[in-house]
């Protein structure tokens, strides 16, 4: 791979872990990790070839060879990592939800334009060469006017009620459950194809409300699953179902029909074949009925299909940094930003407000 002569530093090494082979993908030289427990950070950094290892960001992100620091730490830490990485002159790519709550995002987002420096959300599920060809397919018209669209993301990470605990239990840590791990990925991806939410109605549930949080002290408070109801700007109507409580599923979609049309995406990550990083994409235009469309490509040059995780930092977060060195290196506005993070994360809070009143809620500037 080409050299951009740039080099990150990716600080959580838990889903963090896919950034390292993605960035390495896209040229970027990852010279730093950080996590928490030493002993396994030192094993990621020896797996993929990265020099400085620690367990403290706060020494990480005062290196002066960086010029990236990734974010992919629970949400409680996105706004202090990110605002201090800013203010040392780093760019900064973070893990979605973009902050612990909207206030935290606008602050990240004025931090980001005050230093001068890229901000970005890693909305990495914009890049499966089927989404792009969706974007593609609703940028030329082919949809007509948007009547409605339903969207889910089921995975089966707390179905089994003994599954050990984590901080995604806890709100405190989190922010939300389902809704910011993956119901986030599914309103960006809406405002990226669609346009802007007006207002949304909510339901949520705890699968198990005994469940502790990893400290034992506080019964799990973040939400297992969630119903979505909600109305675009266009007045077009969407649905969004979300579980991480869903046995044998590993499964994201969305389905849009308009006046013109009507297109069906869908990404399997277990069972979906050896190109599952691809996705599926079928179309209907007029009459006829929906119809796969021929997809191909969707790893850089020289990739090899591995480890899953490994796949899902070559096919989703290299486009995503290739994104990133452009608009650093050519001043141009960077997508997805730190501002569509927190535009996502107005319409998650509205989501909350939603399932907390049982009323509809409009979204805040």
């Amino acid at each position: 791979m080409a050299r951009t002569n740039l080099r990150a530093g990716i600080i959580g090494l838990g889903y963090g872990r896919a950034h390292i082979p993605g960035c390495q993908a896209a040229g970027v030289e990852v010279t730093a990790v950080c996590q928490r427990q030493l002993e396994q950070a030192t094993a990621v950094a020896q797996r993929y070839g990265v020099p400085k290892v620690f367990a403290d960001w706060k020494e990480l992100v005062q290196l002066p060879e960086l010029d990236i620091v990734v974010v992919a730490t629970p949400p409680h830490l996105h706004r202090a990592i990110a605002c201090r990485a800013l203010e040392l002159g780093k760019h900064v790519l973070c893990e979605k939800p973009l902050a612990l709550d909207l206030d935290e995002a606008k602050a990240m987002v004025d931090a980001a334009k005050a230093s001068g420096r890229v901000g970005m959300t890693a909305f990495n599920w914009r890049f499966p060469i089927a989404m792009q060809k969706l974007r593609e397919l609703v940028g030329v018209g082919a949809l007509g006017r948007l009547f409605h669209t339903y969207a889910l993301w089921f995975g089966s990470r707390y179905a089994d009620p003994d599954a050990p605990a984590s901080w995604r239990l806890d709100r405190s840590l989190a922010g939300t459950g389902t809704l910011g791990d993956m119901g986030v990925h599914l309103i960006d991806l809406h405002r990226w194809l669609f346009g802007e939410f007006r207002r949304a109605g909510a339901q949520t549930g705890i699968a198990y409300p005994d469940r502790r949080t990893p400290d034992g002290g506080k019964p799990a408070d973040a939400e297992d699953f969630c119903t979505v109801l909600a109305e675009l700007e266009s007045g077009a109507q969407v649905t969004i179902q979300l579980s991480r409580v869903a046995r044998g599923h590993n499964l994201h979609a969305l389905t849009a029909f308009g006046s013109q049309g009507a297109v069906s995406y869908r990404l399997l990550r277990d069972g979906g074949g050896p190109r599952w990083y691809r996705g599926e994409l079928s179309f209907a235009q007029g009459k006829s009925g929906l119809q796969p469309m021929k997809l191909s490509g969707g790893l850089p040059r020289g990739i090899r299909p591995g480890e899953a995780i490994d796949t899902t930092g070559y096919a989703t977060i290299t486009p995503l940094m290739r994104e990133m060195v452009q608009a650093i290196k050519t001043g141009r506005p960077a997508s997805p930003s730190f501002e569509d993070g927190m535009k996502a994360q107005a319409v998650v809070q509205a989501i909350q407000d939603a399932a907390a009143t049982h009323m509809w809620v409009d979204m805040k500037e």
